[in-house]
């Protein structure tokens, strides 16, 4: 089977096994054998074949139902992915969860995507949102995407909304990635200037003060770019 871009795979079963764990990341929540076979156009056998060895690695594991969702053995791997700029964000992700009460998460610029890379929830909440590393959604969509252009020069085909952002020092979407969720974002500035992540954090209450989390997210990058130095 070909790439969308008509390039065909080196190893069939690796590209199909990726597929299926992108796939269960953007979803974001289990899915039977059929419903993943059927998405991505995998007979039963094979993709139960790839979920069984995939399970085995602890990359997918199953609920008390059968259906498959991502495995920690994801967390492990994302934990290895610019460590340096996780060690650094981790505290500062700790203290937004204690000073705000919601999830918060880093995510890093992966070509035309958005991919969340380290993200921490609330333990003391009556309810938070779930946001598991290996989320991915297109640049350009949502706060953390817009985070991620902000340092690059205006153009005329920039958005209003990322216009707003450099304007208010970060960046606010409305349902944009998942429908009801807000989120705030600021990037974390590299040695050139350009925005080497982007800090975030997603809540869903609209009585929320925007300027409130928007600042607290803006100090907490700050001290992220400042320890990156």
């Amino acid at each position: 089977m070909a790439d969308d871009d008509g390039a065909v795979p080196q190893s069939q079963t690796l590209d199909r096994g990726i597929r299926i764990l992108e796939h269960l990341a953007a979803v974001g929540t289990p899915q039977t054998i059929a419903d993943i076979g059927q998405t991505l156009a995998l007979h039963r056998s094979i993709t139960y074949r790839l979920l069984r060895t995939l399970e085995d690695h602890q990359l997918v594991e199953r609920d008390t139902v059968g259906r498959y969702r991502l495995g920690l053995g994801i967390s492990g791997l994302a934990r290895g992915v610019r460590s340096d700029l996780q060690t650094a964000a981790l505290p500062r992700l700790d203290a937004l969860v204690a000073e705000l009460g919601m999830t918060a998460f880093l995510v890093v610029r992966a070509g035309d995507e958005a991919v969340t890379v380290a993200s921490v929830e609330p333990q003391d909440t009556t309810a938070h949102v779930v946001y598991r590393p290996g989320t991915r959604h297109p640049v350009g969509r949502g706060a953390p995407g817009l985070a991620l252009l902000m340092p690059e020069p205006p153009s005329p085909d920039d958005r209003d909304a990322l216009r707003a952002a450099r304007e208010t020092g970060w960046a606010s979407s409305h349902g944009e990635v998942i429908p009801g969720l807000r989120s705030i974002a600021v990037p974390v500035l590299g040695p050139d200037g350009g925005a080497r992540a982007a800090l975030a954090v997603v809540f869903v209450d609209e009585a929320a003060d925007v300027e409130t989390v928007g600042h607290a997210v803006a100090a907490a990058a700050e001290k992220i770019t400042a320890g990156l130095r």
